[in-house]
């Protein structure tokens, strides 16, 4: 008991640099032993199987409980999703032209998977999401249709449960919440053999053979992150936003990038609004919401992988195409699946637009899983901890219109 508790005493960072270093050393002394990737596998789908039981408890809670208060924040944080995940869209079109990048298409091993033809099928796809069975939902972690029920069920309860009913559902979240804190705990263990996994099969190969492509996705990202959407939250709360945003990218953006999945991040993100302060009731519904829809790295990869194609092909691009190319990327980046490598099926898509077709295109997106060890972990990174970047902005702006 004495070694749990300083366990859980030290900074939960610390510990998680303790199992990056350790997982890469012994990647690099022990490479092949699976049992060290066991440990990814099992906190990585511990974080999955709790998620949507999460969402669905702590949204339907928020949503029963809610007053009328929650409306004004809900307003800027969609607002703070949608117009960043364009923004970023259009710094990838501004990026590729001054430094543009071909990648070779030839010989690259076809991908598995069929990807959406059009934006319409998108969202298409998406209605059709929304509606299907709530336990089948959460069974396959659809958070589309997880979030319309847990909606649509808080409404209800809100009408006709009792305050008895409605603090029951409370108790339940509270439940669940804690055995997501038991499960994060073990974090620096299961990081510990993502890493592992990763060194151990990658290696540093991946830098070498599309270094420029990654170069450019890395670089855009990091610019949206550190600059970008930096100067939003700077304007919106009146102050330094760097402390705020380094707190975010340190506990939100670190575990994020070695699960690369926002929808596995999720707890981690709610656990840090909780130490915020934050209220319950906002951030249980934005931080499901934001996995979905706030997508700033998915948008970067879309528009450069697909740039990269059509400097490729020696396509000529206009401005009116790129920023066509900008809404669709930002468009069907909400259509994302919170989970890894979810931006890379909508390249054709994006392709379509050039005239490109879907062999060539489904080729870029075997491009795209060859660094996607890199380009997916700074996605995802970027993507999970704007969630909770604007959610607390989103919170503080609030408390600053009210004089708190």
């Amino acid at each position: 008991m004495n070694i749990i508790k300083a366990y859980t005493r030290t900074s939960l960072i610390l510990r998680i640099l303790a199992g990056v270093v350790i997982g890469a050393l012994l990647a690099v002394s022990l490479p092949g032993y699976n049992g060290m990737c066991i440990l990814g596998d099992l906190f990585v789908g511990a974080l999955k199987g709790i998620a949507p039981v999460l969402v669905a408890v702590l949204v339907a809670s928020a949503i029963a409980k809610s007053g009328s208060g929650l409306s004004s924040r809900f307003n800027t944080v969609i607002t703070l999703y949608l117009f960043t995940t364009l923004l970023a869209a259009i710094f990838a079109v501004l990026a590729s032209h001054f430094f543009p990048v071909g990648i070779s298409v030839d010989n690259v091993a076809s991908v598995e998977g069929a990807a959406p033809g059009a934006l319409d099928e998108v969202f298409r796809k998406i209605l059709k999401d929304i509606t299907s069975n709530p336990l089948a939902a959460i069974a396959n972690a659809n958070y589309l249709s997880i979030l319309f029920w847990a909606v649509v069920i808080g409404l209800a309860l809100k009408i006709v449960a009792s305050e008895r009913t409605i603090a029951s559902l409370g108790e339940w979240a509270d439940a669940v919440s804690k055995v997501v804190g038991w499960i994060i705990q073990c974090a620096p263990f299961g990081i510990m053999g993502l890493v592992y996994t990763s060194v151990s099969a990658s290696g540093l190969e991946i830098f070498t053979t599309y270094g420029q492509l990654l170069l450019l996705l890395v670089g855009c990202m990091l610019t949206v992150s550190l600059v970008v959407n930096p100067i939003i939250v700077g304007l919106l709360l009146r102050r330094n936003p760097y402390p705020l945003v380094w707190r975010c990218l340190k506990e939100s953006g670190v575990s994020a990038f070695f699960t690369r999945s926002s929808a596995a991040n999720i707890p981690v993100n709610m656990e840090l609004c909780k130490r915020m302060g934050l209220d319950k009731d906002f951030y249980s519904v934005s931080i499901p919401l934001g996995s979905i829809i706030n997508m700033n790295g998915a948008a970067v990869t879309i528009t450069v992988m697909t740039l990269a194609t059509c400097h490729a092909l020696g396509i000529d691009i206009t401005l009116g195409s790129s920023l066509l190319l900008s809404i669709i990327a930002a468009l069907g980046a909400c259509g994302t699946s919170g989970v890894a490598g979810g931006s890379l099926l909508l390249i054709p898509m994006a392709c379509s637009l050039f005239g490109i077709s879907n062999d060539i295109a489904m080729q870029t997106v075997a491009v795209g899983f060859i660094i996607g060890v890199v380009q997916d972990s700074v996605e995802t990174a970027l993507n999970s901890s704007g969630d909770v970047l604007f959610t607390i902005t989103a919170e503080m702006r609030e408390r600053m219109k009210r004089g708190n």
